[in-house]
């Protein structure tokens, strides 16, 4: 190597080292209590073969042995999610090797694995409203093992539970990795009730504060978002984004924004809507905001 290059790189390395120290308040420097974003990806594929198995991993899995496999998984989940949890729990309360922190740890991942029977039961409404609601779909396998939707929606039902219990970091991990594969953006701190269908996806956002209701169907391109979040951390305990009430189909590019916007029962949205306030239940809404009561034709004079 040329000693102008050898120059170069010393001066590199030096200037990284200096910037280290400097911004340490906003990029906390390599510290052994960072999260391990690898082995909490690996966690979500541990955790699809529990919700779903024979699907992913492990295939014809014997009888006799699928008390085993599954045990199996526990246990490398309760190792390794709990360690993350730890990591997460030390970074929020700034405290370092006290024993509460990996004691709350491995408490909060247990009942968070006690959840997963019933997570698998809103999967399995997810999964059937998909199968009702798509013409398309050839089977209820078919959907499990390839639609984009019941994945993102599968990451978000694990990550909510660790929001409500309070795990930080983690659970926004979790569904931006959902994101990144899928296109479909969900917050995890998001409710959203049973029988939920994506369908197809990609672009679809749905905001931290939403609150979506049973069996409610949203398209490509739909946004539930905030109308404005110019006060940044100031909105952060605030109702920014909207409430779907049950038995909603939003369809393709629909925007619907802000917390008092409230998307009543039985409600259609049409392609392209942008909405920011309150929709009366049983209506349907056009791309250009009006509303007509379901019964009645678009072209009906009142």
């Amino acid at each position: 190597m040329k000693e102008i290059e050898k120059t170069r790189i010393t001066s590199i390395v030096k200037n990284l080292i200096s910037s280290y120290k400097e911004m340490n308040d906003s990029i906390l420097f390599d510290n052994e209590y960072h999260l391990n974003r690898s082995v909490i990806i690996e966690s979500i594929e541990k955790l699809r073969q529990l919700l779903f198995p024979g699907y992913f991993g492990k295939k014809n899995i014997a009888p006799y042995f699928v008390e085993y496999h599954t045990g199996e998984l526990i246990e490398e989940l309760c190792f390794e999610l709990s360690k993350q949890v730890e990591y997460a729990l030390r970074h929020r309360q700034e405290c370092g090797s006290c024993s509460d922190c990996e004691g709350d740890a491995k408490e909060i991942v247990l009942v968070f694995l006690e959840r997963l029977t019933n997570i698998r039961r809103l999967l399995a409404t997810d999964v059937q409203a998909t199968f009702d609601g798509d013409p398309a779909a050839a089977s209820k396998d078919e959907i499990i093992s390839s639609y984009p939707g019941i994945y993102a929606i599968m990451v978000y039902r694990l990550a909510h539970e660790l929001f409500l219990l309070k795990v930080p970091m983690i659970p926004r991990i979790m569904t931006e990795h959902a994101h990144s594969a899928t296109g479909i953006d969900i917050n995890p701190g998001a409710h959203i009730g049973h029988h939920f269908f994506i369908d197809h996806g990609t672009g679809i956002v749905i905001g931290e504060t939403t609150v979506i209701g049973n069996n409610v169907k949203i398209y490509q391109g739909v946004t539930l978002g905030a109308l404005s979040t110019k006060d940044g951390q100031a909105l952060k305990s605030v109702k920014r984004h909207p409430t779907i009430e049950d038995n909603v189909t939003v369809y393709a590019g629909a925007s619907i924004l802000g917390g008092g916007t409230v998307i009543g029962e039985g409600v259609i949205i049409g392609s392209n809507a942008f909405i920011t306030g309150p929709v009366p239940k049983n209506t349907r809404v056009n791309a250009q905001g009006n509303f007509r009561p379901l019964e009645l034709p678009w072209d009906y004079q009142i």
